[in-house]
Parts: structure tokens; sequence; C-alpha cells
């Protein structure tokens, strides 16, 4: 059988990137901004509601490995705050949430060689993405690094709830595509969100060792590991011909 689609994470593996949600700066300029809005917080309260909510929604949302709705968690503090026009509460969790993503990301950028490499494959099999992420702040990042085109379907784990290593993400991914997890490989970061999310449904895969995730988990080995990205072409080509 042959290789007909590649799942991939996003962050760790093709996109570099650092974030520090813990700057004071974030919290201070949200408490700012929400004031031209009628809304008179304290830096650190806003910090405190954020957390709070977010601990709520994750312990309503009852999953073994939940996921968070950044802009869900804006909207709850503009309704308990008194926004009452739905509209405009989701037009302002927006802004709040890529607010808050800006000032804490410190960087973005691709891995040396993801294009070529995705250039390389996608002439011969589909790609897509399953990743852990927000699509508010993953979709723009993804055009901004020159990605926009080069996956469908986008499997985004805060649209339903859960996170990896959860399979569900990956039936998603592959009913969208109308393959089995035969006919996939999975190239991730996280050994134990990525590898061994992949490899409970049967799915190969290849481990990209970069500067972010978990580098093991227990009775878990990748199909194929790889040093770098440049290294991903020949994983495919290694793990394609042993399908067959």
């Amino acid at each position: 059988m042959t290789i007909k689609g590649i799942l991939f994470d996003l962050y760790g593996t093709l996109i570099d990137i650092e974030t520090d949600e813990s700057m004071e700066e974030i919290y201070r300029a949200i408490a700012h901004y929400l004031t031209f809005h009628g809304i008179n917080l304290h830096r650190w309260g806003v910090r405190e509601r954020y957390y709070q909510i977010m601990t709520q929604q994750k312990e309503a949302r009852a999953e073994q490995y939940p996921e968070i709705d950044v802009e869900g968690i804006w909207n709850t503090l503009l309704r308990q705050e008194g926004v009452d026009s739905a509209p405009t509460r989701r037009r302002l969790a927006r802004v709040l949430a890529q607010l808050y993503r800006g000032i804490s990301r410190k960087r973005l950028q691709l891995y040396p060689d993801v294009k070529r490499t995705l250039d390389e494959l996608r002439p011969a099999c589909r790609l897509a993405l399953v990743s852990d992420a927000q699509p508010c702040f993953a979709l723009p990042e993804i055009r901004t690094v020159g990605l926009a085109g080069y996956f469908k379907p986008i499997v985004i784990s805060a649209r339903y709830g859960f996170r990896k290593p959860d399979g569900r993400l990956f039936e998603k991914a592959l009913a969208m595509m109308k393959l089995t997890p035969a006919e996939v490989i999975y190239v991730g970061n996280d050994m134990f969100r990525d590898i061994h999310g992949a490899q409970q449904l049967g799915i190969r895969s290849i481990f990209v060792d970069s500067n972010q995730g978990a580098k093991s988990h227990a009775d878990t080995r990748p199909d194929f590991v790889a040093a770098g990205f440049h290294e991903v072409s020949r994983a495919v080509i290694e793990l394609g011909r042993g399908m067959k």
C-alpha cells in the first residue's frame, strides 16, 4: 500500500515558536485596552480572571486531555463584565486573544528546510495538519510564515475541546481525507502527544527531534527518527518502501 497522506504537527515540528505568558506586559496592555470599552480591571485582576475561567473551562469539558478555547475565555470575561451584545463580545474576544498572543510571542519562524521539504512531498501526497492549537493563533501564523495553502484539512484541537494524544483528532483528519491509518504517516516532535497518539490508531510515525516536545514516552518508538526536518523526505521514502 502506498502513502496517500502525510499528517503534520504544527508547533515544534514546522514552526519554531517561543511564547511567555507570564509577562506582566500582556495583562497591563489588555487592562488598558479594556478601559476603552468601559471595563476597569487591574492587570493582575485580568490575569487572575483569565486563569480562573480557563480552569473552569477545562473542568467543564470533562475530557482526559482537555483543550482550552482562548476566545471563549475572553468571551466569558467580557460577558461577566457586562458586554451584552454577543457579536460585540465575539469580535472583542478575538482582539483580546490575539493581543495576548502578540505580546507573549517572542519568536515565530519556520524550522530549516520546512518549505523545501513540503514542496518535495506535496506533488506525491496529500498534506494535512493535526495540531494542538487555537484557530485565532494558528491560522494567521501559518500565513505569516508562508505555509498557507499547503494543508487540507487543518484539524485544530481548540475547535473540539480535546487535544492530542486523543485519537479522535487524528480520526477527524482521516475522515475528512477519506483515508485509513495504513495509508498515512504522522510527523511530529512530541513522543507522547504526537507519536504515541498516532500509534494508538496504527498510524506510522516520524519523530522530528527539534528544540521542543517530549523526547521519550514509555513503550513508544517512532518508525523513523529525523534529526531535523531535512530528513523527513528520506523518512517518507523509506517508510513508503516498507508499506508496499
